[in-house]
């Protein structure tokens, strides 16, 4: 389960308009839950990519993380020893500011394991729906096409 995308460029609609359903609590088609996933997955992976945490979106993306300031064990095989897994609508939020790390744990939407998965916080949120790029995108306010929803 890799992460087909090379990070958020091209993407910044989507992910807006992603972003706009999710925080109406509208549902969201697969399709473009999908591609803001695994757009968001791939920013990730570009800033902070590395072999010590294990991020996991299931179905749609899975990266690996550098820990701290480099930090942490060199995963190669198996199951790393740092996994931090959620559902795609909880890592859009997370990712654009729409929902903190402490309130994805409290609510036990967000599961970590392993003494650096929690430094997986100090990444996020990687887009912030407020930013001048998805502010700015002439398709921000566009409705998402319909097919099949993802909550």
């Amino acid at each position: 389960m890799a992460s087909r995308s090379a990070g958020i460029a091209g993407h910044e609609a989507v992910i807006a308009a992603v972003g706009a359903a999710l925080a109406g609590d509208a549902p969201v088609p697969r399709d473009a839950m999908a591609e803001a996933v695994r757009a968001l997955a791939g920013e990730l992976r570009l800033r902070h990519g590395g072999r010590t945490i294990e991020v996991r979106v299931p179905p749609f993306a899975a990266v690996q993380l550098a820990g701290a300031a480099g930090a942490g064990p060199h995963h190669t095989r198996g199951t790393p020893p740092n996994v931090v897994e959620t559902d795609p609508a909880t890592f859009v939020r997370l990712a654009t500011g729409l929902l903190t790390w402490t309130q994805a744990q409290a609510t036990g939407v967000l599961r970590c394991s392993g003494s650096h998965a929690h430094e997986t916080a100090s990444y996020l949120p990687l887009a912030p729906l407020t930013a001048p790029v998805f502010a700015a995108s002439e398709h921000a306010g566009d409705a998402i096409p319909s097919s099949d929803p993802v909550t």
